[in-house]
């Protein structure tokens, strides 16, 4: 059995993880702690403080009585808002505290779009655009090239956790761009694992959406590779037999 932790601040798209511990069909179980969100707000002060080090550290002794191999702090907003260097810190501390493999989904979207041999990215961001665009400068610092980038505009993660299949579908198509080898959507309160499929149908291209690779970091730090189609290109790495 293989155990992967996370946390996850507030409540709004918690219900994605035990759906996709059920799709990849395997030995593995998904433990998911939620930390103090504090002022739900897209808001680079907002979600600076939702990110400190105390309110992650709140919730790592829960995890490790789950026995965890590894933890993934999941949220994006709330590790790019730091920039490259301050989000490796954040990492790195969450790494220490916990005594296991971190990582954080903003990372996680970075090894992903290298998984899948992506070089040029299309986002499309529930964000308001100033905070958008600093996800385009973290993916830059890593040296993925961003074709475009949608905002929805959204300024609570509690509205984004109420959005359904249409609007979901509607930011996908409209954040599209013919250059782009993958589209990204970046937050993780907002329901995907249920579409990832229909979405690359649509698409015609790779989706990597936050959950998604959220949980497949977690698997990467674990050193686990599960073959689910049901979850996307990005699983499909990975022979169908499985140890």
């Amino acid at each position: 059995m293989t155990a992967l932790g996370f946390l996850y601040p507030g409540h709004s798209a918690e219900d994605d993880y035990p759906r996709i511990e059920q799709l990849l069909g395997s030995d593995v179980r998904v433990d998911l702690v939620h930390t103090d969100i504090g002022e739900d707000a897209h808001r680079a002060d907002a979600l600076l403080e939702m990110g400190e080090a105390g309110r992650l550290a709140s919730g790592l002794q829960e995890l490790r009585l789950t026995g965890a191999d590894a933890v993934v702090w999941a949220c994006t907003s709330g590790s790019f808002v730091r920039g490259w260097e301050g989000a490796h810190e954040q990492v790195r501390a969450l790494a220490l505290t916990a005594g296991m493999p971190a990582s954080s989904t903003s990372f996680a979207f970075v090894h992903a779009v290298r998984e899948i041999g992506a070089r040029r990215v299309a986002v499309g961001a529930t964000y308001p655009r100033d905070v958008a665009a600093l996800f385009v400068e973290f993916l830059a610092a890593a040296g993925v090239e961003v074709t475009g980038m949608t905002s929805a505009g959204i300024v609570t993660a509690a509205e984004v956790g109420g959005w359904g299949e249409a609007e979901l579908f509607a930011l996908a198509r409209a954040a599209d761009h013919p250059d782009a080898q993958a589209l990204l959507l970046p937050d993780t309160a907002l329901h995907t694992a249920a579409h990832l499929p229909a979405l690359e149908k649509e698409l015609g291209k790779p989706v990597l959406t936050a959950n998604q690779v959220t949980v497949w970091e977690g698997l990467r730090l674990a050193d686990r590779r599960v073959n689910a189609p049901s979850l996307g290109a990005l699983f499909t790495r990975e022979p169908i037999v499985q140890v």
